[in-house]
């Protein structure tokens, strides 16, 4: 009877000749040899690794402390500097020095004490007591609160070097106090070095090294550590300014326990072992293997197949030299061409639209050339009838089993439908802007009628006064000269009002120009001062001096600003007339222009501020939901931002940013 054999299939009852397998397995222990000595090599580079890692984070860390301390006490200098000016300015010094001395004491547990010394050193007040830190041995010269006292006439804080108590290690700060020029005391402040450690140090920070403050003699001062660790060689010192005076800090490193190396060694030879038996067991199952894996194979590339076939993205794949080598259902449907019309053809592709033939040329070169854009890139294609259509399309390398690269995957999407939504979207964007732009006119439309009612009156005044002189007979050329000269700046005054609402409410496309912001910010005001007036509420303007030019609409700007200045000035309604303050400031920050737009109303509600934006929502009661969402859409599109914050004086604070160059 005649055998027959399948393909991918092998005859049981006679096994392939196996002699590949001794040299398979002297290249397999010669493999195994080889790996223990990269292994052992490994562990002593990782070894000098770890404590190179080790020395470099125990630097930064102890960078971090000693940052971290004093910009603590920094900061509390700070605050002793203020409460030394609002000394000189209260009415009633004593309650705030108690108030202020018990608020920094609860806050910084490392402060012993506070004392409030008049120019003479003598103590006026003091929390927790009225002593002196340290009693001042006059009978041998050394008086060393003097000494900082008089440093402290300079103008700026100063600290006392360390000194021991019975409790504890503390050193000293002097903040003067001046009153019109002239010295009338200082405040003295009294640190604890345990305490500072204490409080200042994080846990993780103890955790992994030992804290110690020395002085220039060597001697102990304060620590924090943990009693049971047992430190490294692994020692950084940093000298510790504020206070000075030789103070230093030493931070050495714990003992990591345990013995990392051994254990990896050990792990590593065992799985090294297991892996050559399994893989000499593995021999003999090789073939059967095999013959699964080619099974699978062909399995696996139906599957794929189908859902290539079934994807809507279509897909092209092209070999280095452009040629179509691969196309997918989705993009034959998408291109109007059959698989026997593209498979094989080089450039130019008959999808290419003519139009578009010169820049999709030069796209596809620079593709070629590897420089394909990993953010995809959109051309205008052209379908086998004739018609046009957008697509995006997205390039990756086409890497074989070998890992050279034989070409490019490209995955096409059409576009065309979305960019037409975009378009229409846009176009309802704009509508509702100029619509939100008439609705602002129509509540301002009663003061922009007082706005140009001076103007108007103050010219019908100049042309009487004109008419009667010359009635009169009775006249100087120079006076008629002078009065049609202010009529014609009263002219100029309300044609300037009437163009710029001109400008504002007629329907444009956005037009970016040149601008100054302040030009900008002082023609918003001019609309809406008027109405601010009205309410009580003062517009306040900071603007800087030097301020960069940068492409915007100003119209478009303007109506974003009076939005928001109208949003605060309806904030404001129910507060006392001193708290009416509107703040609009101008500055630059790093590469955009910052502008603020500050109320001291009552604030937004937490619970508002993540739908303030949203379209349709409003915090009032009449309000549509529209003008926030409106004012941020305008400064997208310029490429800016728009949030808002909370006031610390009360009230919201409205952010624009707008990049100065765009990118």
């Amino acid at each position: 009877m005649k055998q027959v054999h399948l393909p991918y299939q092998y005859d049981r009852r006679r096994p392939p000749p196996l002699r590949w397998s001794t040299w398979y397995l002297f290249a397999l222990k010669l493999a195994t040899g080889l790996l223990l000595i990269l292994l052992i090599a490994l562990l002593w580079l990782l070894h000098r690794n770890e404590i190179d890692e080790q020395r470099s984070a125990l630097i930064a860390d102890v960078l971090w402390l000693e940052q971290t301390l004093r910009f603590h006490l920094e900061g509390n200098a700070e605050q002793f500097q203020q409460l030394a000016l609002d000394l000189t300015r209260a009415q009633r010094p004593a309650e705030l020095f108690d108030l202020r001395a018990r608020h920094l004491l609860r806050n910084s547990p490392e402060l012993r004490q506070v004392l409030w010394l008049d120019a003479t050193a003598k103590v006026l007040h003091g929390m927790p007591t009225l002593t002196l830190p340290r009693v001042i041995d006059e009978a041998f010269g050394d008086n060393p609160v003097s000494r900082s006292l008089e440093l402290a006439r300079l103008g700026k804080p100063i600290y006392s070097d360390a000194f021991r108590t019975i409790e504890a290690a503390q050193f000293e700060v002097y903040v003067p106090i001046f009153a019109d020029g002239a010295y009338r005391g200082a405040l003295l402040a009294v640190y604890s070095l345990n305490g500072l450690l204490k409080h200042q140090i994080p846990w993780w920070f103890a955790e992994r090294y030992q804290v110690r403050a020395v002085d220039g003699n060597g001697s102990l001062l304060a620590s924090k550590s943990r009693i049971d660790a047992s430190p490294t060689t692994l020692t950084h010192p940093i000298s510790l300014d504020p206070p000075g005076y030789g103070v230093t800090l030493q931070v050495t490193a714990y003992r990591s326990p345990g013995n990392l190396a051994q254990t990896l060694i050990a792990t590593l030879v065992i799985i090294l072992a297991a892996a050559v038996f399994w893989s000499l067991w593995a021999v003999r199952g090789l073939v059967q293997r095999r013959v699964s894996a080619e099974q699978a194979l062909r399995s696996e590339y139906a599957f794929r197949k189908a859902m290539e076939d079934s994807l809507m993205v279509g897909m092209r794949a092209r070999d280095l030299e452009g040629r179509v080598t691969y196309a997918n259902p989705s993009f034959l449907r998408m291109v109007g061409f059959s698989a026997e019309e593209l498979i094989g053809r080089a450039p130019p592709m008959p999808y290419w639209a003519p139009e578009e033939m010169e820049r999709t040329l030069q796209v596809h070169n620079h593709i070629l050339q590897g420089n394909a854009p990993h953010e995809g890139f959109e051309i205008r294609l052209m379908r086998k009838d004739g018609s046009r259509f957008d697509a995006l399309i997205y390039e990756a390398p086409l890497i074989d089993a070998d890992g050279r690269q034989t070409g490019w995957m490209g995955s096409i999407i059409d576009v065309t439908a979305r960019k037409q939504a975009e378009e229409v979207a846009r176009q309802q964007q704009e509508k509702l802007q100029v619509t939100a732009r008439l609705v602002t006119m129509g509540e301002m439309a009663s003061t922009l009628a007082h706005e140009l009612n001076q103007p108007l009156a103050a010219i019908t005044s100049y042309n009487a006064g004109c008419l009667n002189k010359l009635d009169s007979g009775n006249f100087n050329p120079l006076q008629i000269r002078e009065a049609l000269g202010k009529l014609a700046v009263q002219a100029q005054r309300a044609g300037q009002i009437i163009r710029r609402v001109h400008d504002f409410v007629r329907k444009s496309e956005p037009k970016l120009t040149p601008c100054d912001l302040a030009e900008v910010i002082d023609d918003s005001v001019g609309f809406i001062e008027a109405a601010a007036r009205n309410r009580g509420v003062r517009i306040v303007r900071e603007i800087q001096g030097m301020r960069p030019e940068l492409l915007a609409d100003p119209v478009m700007l303007e109506q974003v600003l009076l939005n928001l200045m109208r949003n605060g000035i309806e904030a404001m309604a129910g507060l006392p007339a001193e708290r009416r303050r509107l703040t609009v400031r101008l500055g630059q920050v790093d590469a955009q222009m910052e502008i603020r737009v500050i109320d001291r109303g009552p604030g937004i509600p937490p619970e508002a501020l993540e739908k303030l934006f949203t379209p349709l929502f409003s915090t009032k009661a009449d309000g549509m939901g529209m003008g926030l969402n409106i004012c941020r859409s305008i400064i997208e599109f310029h490429h800016g931002r728009l949030w808002v914050e909370a006031n610390p004086e009360g009230g919201s604070v409205f952010v624009i940013t707008l990049p100065i160059h765009r990118q």
